[in-house]
C-alpha cells in the first residue's frame, strides 16, 4: 500500500502526539459525581490530546488507605490524589503536596466558598481544588412524615428526630424511620457520630488533650444513637456507610436519613430514587446547647509534591473544578445534578436554584458548620466531624470500630466508650500530647 504524503503526514503526526501524551494516574472514590466525572472526561481529552488519564477508583476506606500510604512513603503512583478537607492542611504542612497556582486565568479562585477554600489553604495558598464541597443535614420522605402525623421543622432537634423515627418505622413494609452510618471509619461512622456528639455537647479532648470517652456528654451520644438504631434502623447497619444508606434511601426503605448534602440530587433524581417527588430537607439537628450535628467536607483533587507531571495534572484540576465543567454537566445530566457546595456563583445562579430544591438547605447547612469553634466546651482542636491532627486517622478508625461493634451488639455501649478511652489515651501519650 502506498501513502500518499498528505496521509503519511497525517498518520506521522498522530504518531507523535500518541508517543508524547502523558498519562496522569489519578486515583479517586467511587461516589456517584466522581463516576459521572469519568464519562464526561472526553471533553477534557479533547482540549488535551496530549494528555491521557489512568483511573484508580476505590472505596472510601481503601482510598484513604492507599493514598495515605503512598504519599508518606513518596511511593509515586498518582499524579491526582482525591482528598478531604482533613488531609490538605496537614499534608501541605509536611511538604507532601503541590500550591495550585497556575490554575488558568479564566478560574476564578475567588469565587470558590469561602468556608471551603479556607479548608482547602495554607497560609493564603490553595493546595487542593474543591471537586464538590458538602455540610450534612437530614433528608426525609415528605410522604411518611405526614403519615405519621409530624411536621419536620426547618431546625429539628434529635429529640423529634427519634420521635419521628420511631413513629415512620414499619417493620412488615420494610420501612426503617432512620437510616445513619455505622460502617467503621474515622470518616466513615465517626463522622456521623463526631459531628453528632458534638451536638450533645461533647468532645473529642479537653484543652490539655485529654481524651472525653468517660465524660457522661460521650455515654449520652453513643447511647441514644444505638437504641435509636436498634428500634428504628435497618438490619445491618454497622456495616452501611454513605454509598449504602443511600441506595436503601434510593429504594424506599429509609424514612429519614441524616448524612452528606451531596446526596439530595441523587435522593431526587428520578431515575434513580423510587422516592424522588417525595423528599424534603431540613438543617441537621441539635440538643438546644447551641452546636448543630452538621459537618463541613470537601472532596477536592490535589497534587502529590513527587508527582513529575505535575503541569499536566494541573490542567486536569483545574478542568474538573471549573464553572465551565458545572455547565459541562447541567448540558449532559441537568443542572440539579451539577457537583454542589463549591461556588458562590452556582448559589446565585437562577437555573440552579430553580432545579434543585435542596440548594438553599445545602448552602445553609455548609455557612452553619464552624470548623474553628466545633464544640460546647472549648477545646485545643479544629475540625468539625474530625480532628485536625495526624494522629486522628489512625485514633478515630480505632474508635470507630469499638463504636460500631457496639451497634452490632458485639460489645456493650460502656466497653466501647472504655475501650476507646484507652486506646486513645495510650496513643495521645505515645504523639507526646500528654505526659
Amino acid at each position: 500500500m502506498r501513502l500518499t504524503p498528505l496521509f503519511a503526514g497525517a498518520l506521522l503526526a498522530a504518531l507523535a502526539t500518541s508517543a508524547s501524551a502523558e498519562t496522569i494516574t489519578i486515583a479517586t472514590v467511587n461516589n456517584g459525581d466522581m463516576i459521572r466525572m469519568q464519562k464526561l472526561t472526553g471533553d477534557f481529552t479533547a482540549r488535551n490530546p496530549d494528555i491521557q488519564l489512568e483511573w484508580v477508583t476505590l472505596e472510601e476506606n481503601v482510598l484513604r488507605q492507599r493514598v495515605t500510604t503512598d504519599i508518606a512513603t513518596k511511593g509515586g503512583q498518582y499524579d491526582i490524589l482525591t482528598i478531604g478537607t482533613y488531609e490538605v492542611p496537614i499534608w501541605a504542612r509536611q511538604g507532601w503536596l503541590l500550591p495550585l497556582e497556575n490554575l488558568g486565568a479564566g478560574y476564578d479562585v475567588d469565587d470558590l466558598l469561602p468556608a471551603i477554600r479556607g479548608g482547602l489553604s495554607l497560609d493564603g495558598k490553595l493546595y487542593a481544588a474543591p471537586f464538590y464541597g458538602e455540610s450534612s443535614m437530614v433528608m426525609y420522605r415528605t410522604d411518611l412524615m405526614e403519615k405519621a402525623g409530624l411536621t419536620m421543622p426547618e431546625a429539628p432537634t434529635w429529640a423529634f428526630i427519634a420521635d419521628a423515627a420511631r413513629k415512620m418505622t414499619d417493620r412488615a413494609a420494610d420501612i426503617n424511620g432512620i437510616c445513619l452510618r455505622g460502617k467503621a471509619g474515622w470518616g466513615e461512622n465517626m463522622a456521623f457520630l463526631t459531628a453528632t456528639a458534638n451536638a450533645f455537647g461533647a468532645r473529642w479532648f479537653d484543652e490539655s488533650w485529654h481524651p472525653q470517652f468517660d465524660q457522661p456528654e460521650w455515654k449520652n451520644t453513643l447511647q441514644f444513637y444505638v437504641d435509636l438504631m436498634k428500634d428504628a434502623g435497618p438490619a445491618g447497619a454497622s456495616s452501611n456507610g454513605f454509598n449504602e444508606n443511600l441506595a436503601l434511601f434510593q429504594q424506599g426503605k429509609c424514612g429519614m436519613w441524616i448524612d452528606a448534602t451531596v446526596a439530595a440530587s441523587f435522593v431526587t433524581n428520578p431515575a434513580d430514587s423510587t422516592v424522588a417527588g417525595k423528599v424534603g430537607f431540613a438543617l441537621a439537628p441539635d440538643t438546644g446547647l447551641g452546636k448543630r450535628g452538621n459537618w463541613l467536607w470537601a472532596w477536592s483533587l490535589a497534587i502529590p509534591a513527587g508527582s513529575q507531571k505535575a503541569v499536566a495534572a494541573e490542567k486536569f484540576i483545574a478542568w474538573a473544578t471549573s464553572k465551565d465543567y458545572l455547565a459541562l454537566v447541567a448540558s449532559k445530566e441537568g443542572w440539579a445534578n451539577v457537583p454542589p457546595g463549591t461556588r458562590t456563583s452556582l448559589y446565585q445562579n437562577p437555573e440552579y436554584q430553580a432545579a434543585a430544591p435542596f440548594a438553599k438547605a445545602t448552602l445553609d447547612s455548609i455557612n452553619a458548620a464552624d470548623p474553628n469553634n466545633p464544640t460546647v466546651k472549648p477545646v485545643p482542636y479544629t475540625g468539625v466531624q474530625f480532628v485536625a491532627i495526624p494522629e486522628f486517622q489512625g485514633i478515630g478508625t480505632t474508635v470507630g470500630q469499638l463504636f460500631s461493634a457496639a451497634l452490632a451488639g458485639q460489645m456493650s455501649v460502656d466497653e466501647a466508650l472504655s475501650q476507646a478511652q484507652a486506646a486513645t489515651t495510650r496513643e495521645m501519650t505515645k504523639g507526646g500530647y500528654i505526659k
